[in-house]
């Protein structure tokens, strides 16, 4: 045990102090704690060794080691305060940010090739006053087929090849079929609106085809349809022409050939000229040397499909037209593989 005095005392302190200072982390505070102030510390050990003294001396040197330990306690408690500050600071200056870069670019997805399309299509007729409308991808053979004048047995059904669905209620099975094209919204939007009606109807189709460059058993396309007093077949090529413009550029000429659609009459398809090849078609994969390329079918509404949504055939008549934009999209864009769109290859989606 120490013999206590006020020159050791005083050294101690001193000498505590200065190792106090070189101590950079808990650990050393926490080692400097048990060597001076600890259960058998140094100053621990002075302050015991004063029971051996007399009174007076006890009375001095006690009240000089109990400063000792009080000032030696406050600066342990300044000096771990001052290391947590500098190991914070150092934590913060390995993590800060420098605000003066230049952000990480955000990867940003984008719409689809055939949505692209959609909206160019669908934003060009809403521009010429029609309204866009959506309907239901499984339908009922009633409005798929029988109500566009396509009845059971009719030879017109085999140019869809339909996928069924087998649907059962109370009255037994109920023919119900993944629709084959968007027309039955032809009949749907007639039953609840009374003319003018002037719609476009984009959304997803399904037949039973074996897939190659130009089918897929899925793909897109727009109907559309209007009827109204005294329309005609000038406001169908007027509209269609219209809308080639529109979409293709000003410059486009545009050809109507006769076509056989069972819920149109007459029906036609419509081509515009070659913008490969300025319809030339002179050596033109894009238009196959013939200087025009098809993009739709149209016709006149039959009268009698106006006939049975309850509209007075000599009062109203209406055209309708269907475009794929899948198709639109590969004429645009030369696309020669249809199948590209569904592939999920972002090496071709990548680049719309």
């Amino acid at each position: 045990m120490t013999q206590p005095s006020a020159d050791s005392i005083h050294s101690l302190t001193q000498r505590a102090i200065l190792q106090l200072a070189e101590a950079s982390d808990a650990e050393a505070l926490e080692q400097w704690r048990v060597a001076y102030l600890g259960r058998r510390g140094e100053l621990t050990n002075i302050l015991r060794g004063l029971s051996g003294l007399d009174m007076e001396q006890r009375r001095e040197l006690g009240a000089l080691g109990n400063r000792a330990k009080t000032e030696l306690e406050e600066r342990l408690a300044g000096r771990t305060a001052e290391v947590s500050r500098a190991q914070q600071d150092a934590a913060f200056a390995r993590d800060r940010i420098d605000v003066t870069l230049p952000g990480r670019p955000t990867i940003q997805g984008r719409l689809h090739p055939t949505t692209q399309i959609v909206r160019e299509i669908t934003d060009a007729f809403a521009g010429m006053g029609f309204s866009i409308v959506e309907g239901p991808e499984v339908e009922w053979d009633r409005y798929n087929f029988e109500m566009l004048n396509i009845p059971e047995g009719h030879p017109a059904r085999d140019m869809w090849n339909s996928l069924w669905v087998d649907y059962r209620d109370e009255g037994g099975r109920q023919p119900m079929l993944l629709r084959t094209h968007t027309s039955p919204m032809q009949a749907r939007v007639m039953e609840s609106t009374q003319p003018p009606v002037r719609v476009v109807v984009p959304g997803k189709c399904y037949r039973y085809e074996a897939t190659d460059a130009t089918h897929e058993w899925h793909f897109y396309q727009i109907e559309g349809l209007a009827v109204d007093e005294g329309i005609t077949f000038a406001d169908l090529k007027g509209t269609l022409y219209e809308f080639a413009r529109r979409l293709f550029g000003e410059e486009r000429r545009v050809r109507f050939r006769c076509d056989y659609f069972p819920f149109v009459e007459p029906g036609v398809d419509m081509s515009i000229d070659c913008f490969s090849c300025d319809g030339n078609g002179e050596g033109c994969r894009i238009c196959r040397d013939s200087g025009w390329i098809e993009i739709m079918g149209a016709g006149m509404v039959h009268p009698k499909v106006l006939a049975d949504v309850g509209y007075d055939t000599e009062k109203y008549t209406g055209f309708a037209f269907g475009v794929g934009p899948e198709r639109v999209a590969m004429l645009k864009y030369g696309i020669d593989d249809i199948r590209h769109f569904y592939s999920n290859d972002l090496r071709f989606l990548s680049q719309f």
